[in-house]
């Protein structure tokens, strides 16, 4: 019974990770376009991110590659969790294909 419980957890734990790497480098794209020196953001950015996920990678495996499979499954998720959640809906597409401007 704890086998499940702790594979869970370490699934939750990868979805975490992942949602923290992932946003991360998506708020960093964003402000990487309009800052002075882009290289220092993105190059921070990575560091600290893959720090993070390395470091909980770690922790929540503690010595059990099944766990930390489990989490990597959960890291993965995230991924396609955060790519549909940081998407423009499917009408702005539509009208940034077409050139069309909100703005004015």
């Amino acid at each position: 019974m704890n086998d499940i419980l702790f594979m869970i957890l370490a699934f939750m734990a990868g979805i975490v990770l992942g949602i923290l790497f992932f946003y991360g480098l998506w708020l960093t794209v964003k402000k990487a376009v309009t800052a002075k020196i882009p290289a220092l953001w993105i190059l921070g950015s990575f560091l600290i991110r893959t720090g993070i996920m390395l470091a909980g990678f770690y922790y929540v495996s503690q010595g059990n590659w099944q766990r930390l499979l489990i989490c990597l499954l959960g890291f993965i998720t995230a991924r396609y969790m955060v790519k549909r959640f940081t998407q423009p809906d499917q009408e702005n597409q539509l009208q940034l294909k077409r050139g069309v401007n909100h703005e004015s």
